[in-house]
């Protein structure tokens, strides 16, 4: 199964994870520590990723 899309909720603390494949088959749905959604995206390859900040995201 081939990672197509990312979503991504940044937090402070935490980010929701969640990826799909191109028939909407979700492959990961994960709460990560901030910092750590990169192993995600490091076994996806080139794909859309979306990403959407709460305001405490950014403190």
């Amino acid at each position: 199964m081939e990672i197509t899309t990312v979503g991504l909720d940044l937090a402070k603390n935490v980010f929701q994870v969640h990826a799909i494949t191109a028939t909407g088959a979700v492959v990961v749905m994960a709460l990560a520590a901030a910092g750590s959604g990169d192993a995600v995206l490091q076994q996806a390859c080139p794909c859309l990723i979306g990403m959407e900040a709460c305001g405490t995201s950014h403190h």
